[in-house]
């Protein structure tokens, strides 16, 4: 099984080890595709009005502008802990036992703007993009990467994805491959949006922390039920993930 998780717009600072290496990353075939995009910021953090313009920062967040600037320079520390805010505080993967952390390496992929998805272990530096930029001298970032992920999902296995639709329209998965999209509930079904990000989490927490062995959707819903954990199947390809509101 693979998980595909949505990035967090909050990063924590600094890293260590050598410069950020896009060529180390998960899914090797998406290189040209990162290039462009890590090639497109550096270039428009050049010019720090624009930058602001085009990510849409405010005066306070200026600062952020250098971390694009220093990409190809920049420590990096892995993505999972990078990436801060309720999801990643709910699945609080430096507090996992090594054993855990090792699974979250073979099965999460967090999907992020500028470099595509990257595995939950691989070092990345912080940056400021979000899905929905446009930035200068590439496409649009929906037609940019869409079918280069999408092919690079291609043989993963049972795919589980628990995106934004915002990060799905980034690289939808490919319809030969096995998978199910993650949306949180209420007890009623009523959607939650508070509460998404932390459900979702905490369901990652709770399978690095028990790690059983999901190859399917019917093996997912069968450690789910035995597990106690609330996912049900909606309809076909869609699973509800009972969150508290």
């Amino acid at each position: 099984m693979k998980i595909l998780l949505p990035p967090s717009e909050t990063k924590r600072p600094g890293g260590s080890g050598p410069a950020f290496d896009p060529a180390a990353l998960a899914l090797p075939s998406l290189l040209p595709q990162r290039e462009a995009v890590i090639d497109a910021l550096v270039a428009l953090a050049a010019d720090a009005d624009a930058s602001r313009r085009v990510l849409k920062l405010s005066e306070r967040q200026a600062g952020e502008v250098a971390h694009n600037r220093m990409l190809r320079s920049a420590a990096v520390m892995p993505a999972i802990d990078r990436y801060t805010g309720v999801l990643y505080d709910a699945l609080d993967a430096a507090g996992l036992d090594a054993a855990g952390r090792r699974w979250l390496r073979d099965h999460v992929l967090i999907h992020s703007a500028p470099f595509g998805p990257v595995g939950a272990l691989d070092g990345i530096p912080p940056y400021r993009l979000a899905a929905g930029t446009s930035l200068p001298g590439i496409p649009p970032l929906r037609r940019h990467w869409a079918d280069a992920v999408t092919g690079a999902l291609t043989g993963e296995g049972f795919v589980l994805d628990l995106r934004s639709e915002a990060y799905v329209a980034l690289g939808p998965v490919p319809a030969s491959v096995p998978s199910a999209y993650v949306r949180v509930v209420s007890d009623g079904g009523r959607a939650l949006n508070h509460f998404n990000k932390k459900a979702k989490g905490a369901l990652v927490r709770r399978l690095a922390s028990e790690r059983p062995r999901v190859r399917s959707l019917e093996g997912l819903l069968r450690w789910a039920d035995d597990a106690g954990v609330p996912l049900r199947e909606a309809e076909q390809g869609v699973l509800e993930l009972v969150g508290e509101a």
